[in-house]
């Protein structure tokens, strides 16, 4: 298991609510688990979006650029296939 390494950072109070509420419900072990998987989390997001970037730049290098057409309908399709809540 990676090392431990303490932090101090100033954090909104309706972040520690949720993070608490957490706790409390038994959704994580304590604030800081709370806090770790958040940090965990944003940072295979960026990690992820970084790859689509790679991604997009290879594709268009190889391709040419996505058109404005292209990317109306590939908002259209992805709008389609949205859940969406209440119908």
């Amino acid at each position: 298991m990676a090392s431990k390494q303490r932090l101090s950072a100033s954090v909104d109070h309706d972040l520690i609510e949720a993070g608490q509420a957490a706790v409390e419900a038994g959704r994580a072990a304590s604030l800081s688990a709370w806090v770790n998987d958040a940090l965990r989390e944003r940072t295979e997001h960026e990690r992820r979006l970084r790859a689509l970037d790679e991604f997009i730049a290879d594709y268009e290098a190889e391709q040419g650029a996505f058109t404005e057409e292209e990317i109306e309908e590939t908002t259209r399709r992805m709008r389609a296939r949205a859940i969406r809540p209440n119908g």
